[in-house]
């Protein structure tokens, strides 16, 4: 994982936990064998005999878990919405990359400079800020999700596992002699200790990596395809990373080194769009949007605030249209960040104006950026009645969804609001966000047992099950609690606690 998961003892500790008791299972079952329906083109199945793909995917939940505890990971709904939006559209023009069991994928982001971007077990797929930044065109950024897609798709963690399950270990046991090296704060043991460990495995599973990387090129290049991107967006990004790494160095190999980049797969790619008719695709708005938004999100320093904000004024000066609208909204989120949202409305203003109606409507970033201000400025009616018009047009949208619910909230608006979330909670049931909220309006009904219920609720969803079980107690106790809570309460209580015994064995 990444380093900043190893900068806390306890941190580290908790992760590998979590994370080797999984993947040292994996290496003994021996499940079924599963029948193969996808059209897609694959190297072979040596693994079905070692990982399913259910395993795969409870694997990835669980590393999921501890991602999202992480200080890097990134929450900022317009930019994991963005990145599921593009990701969903490559995988729903290429349906059988779904696989057998009919897995969903999800797309999240984390902080991180390095031009990165990497696949986990089961369909999720991350992507670093770094990333988001280097690339120049929305084709550039599908062509790696369509990469990493076809990394899930094609199953070569679980092939590697399966091929390698000896190898596997070495760098996983090294990485927990590292951090008990860098707990004593030897760092540089530390340092030694991965480098070695990993260079064994890495050494013994290269080819097999550059058979995946090809055929994962290969599978890409149909998905991204199949959803209407430019194909060539995929040899501009991959000439990117070369230049990238010549220019800045180890800091921005971090991609090349997990995905080995060869002249051979860029002429195999660079000979697959030639054969292809040229399909011209036109960049988003919400591209250039959320490049400013992982910007800001990367450095919030004050020097990196600082830094953000001349490329801002540079961008109105010396840009074209999309790149002065996005100068402009840089400009209204520094505002935002500030309080002053007179100067964030007036930049947003400008923003808009270089788009045209049209397009305003159309983006994300915007109309969520426009509510936020009019939360900011303490026009919650406003703000609502805004959300409510946009979510006709984005009715998927979660990030208009939570400024609905949180409009209504400031607004004093709390039955409405409770109703409304308690039926986004029937339709998202994994959404912690939802449950949170909630809790806010009971609170703010004064309805005790129910706010801790639904406190308990989010907590469960993000992980923290003594957290939830510690609220079910005192939504227990709550004066107004009732036979129906009780009812509740006790099925909460009975399975956050099988689930909380089932931790504490791994442990």
């Amino acid at each position: 994982m990444r380093t900043s998961l190893f900068c806390r003892h306890q941190r580290v500790r908790r992760f590998f936990r979590m994370l080797l008791l999984p993947l040292l299972c994996v290496f003994i079952i021996q499940p079924a064998v599963y029948a193969q329906y996808s059209n897609l083109p694959t190297m072979g199945d040596t693994a079905r005999g070692e990982l399913t793909p259910l395993m795969e995917y409870r694997i990835g939940v669980e590393i999921m878990r501890r991602i999202q505890m992480d200080p890097d990971y990134i929450e900022d709904e317009v930019v994991i919405e963005y990145l599921n939006n593009i990701g969903h559209k490559l995988v729903n023009a290429t349906p059988d990359v779904r696989g057998e069991t009919g897995n969903d994928f999800h797309f999240f982001a984390l902080r991180d400079q390095t031009l990165n971007a990497f696949a986990l077990p089961g369909g999720f797929i991350g992507v670093h800020t770094g990333l988001l930044l280097a690339a120049q065109s929305e084709s550039e950024v599908a062509s790696v999700l369509s990469h990493e897609i076809a990394h899930v798709s094609q199953r070569h963690i679980a092939r590697m596992i399966g091929n390698q399950k000896q190898d596997m270990l070495i760098p996983i046991a090294s990485l927990v002699l590292a951090a008990l090296a860098g707990a004593a704060k030897q760092g540089g043991v530390a340092s030694a200790l991965v480098m070695s460990g990993q260079g064994l495995a890495i050494q013994k599973q290269l080819n097999f990596n550059r058979d995946a990387e090809r055929e994962a090129d290969r599978v890409g290049f149909q998905i991204l395809k199949n959803a209407g991107f430019d194909t060539n967006g995929m040899v501009l990004f991959f000439e990117r990373l070369q230049r990238a790494n010549r220019n800045y160095g180890e800091g921005f190999s971090a991609y090349l080194r997990t995905h080995p980049l060869t002249s051979e797969r860029i002429a195999d790619v660079e000979a697959r769009v030639r054969s292809e008719s040229y399909r011209q695709h036109a960049d988003s708005p919400d591209f250039y949007y959320v490049r400013i938004r992982a910007m800001l999100l990367q450095d919030g320093s004050t020097q990196g605030l600082e830094t953000a904000a001349a490329s801002f004024r540079e961008m109105i000066k010396t840009g074209g249209r999309f790149s002065s609208s996005a100068g402009y909204y840089g400009q209204a989120l520094l505002a935002l960040k500030g309080n002053d949202t007179d100067q964030a409305a007036s930049f947003l203003l400008e923003s808009k104006k270089l788009l045209g109606e049209k397009a305003v409507k159309g983006s994300l970033a915007l109309t969520s950026t426009a509510i936020d201000i009019k939360i900011a400025a303490s026009q919650p009616a406003d703000a609502a009645k805004e959300a409510l018009a946009a979510l006709s047009r984005f009715p998927a949208s979660r990030a208009l969804s939570h400024r609905y619910a949180g409009a209504l909230y400031h607004a004093g608006n709390y039955e409405k609001a409770a109703n409304y979330l308690r039926t986004q909670a029937q339709l998202y049931r994994g959404d912690a966000m939802i449950h949170g909220m909630l809790a806010k309006v009971y609170g703010a009904q004064g309805k005790v047992a129910l706010m801790h219920i639904e406190l308990a609720e989010s907590y469960g969803l993000s992980g923290g099950l003594s957290a939830a079980l510690e609220q079910l107690s005192l939504a227990r106790q709550a004066p107004d609690v009732t036979f129906y809570d009780h009812s509740i309460i006790d099925a909460r209580e009975r399975e956050w606690q099988s689930q909380r015994l089932e931790e504490i064995k791994e442990k």
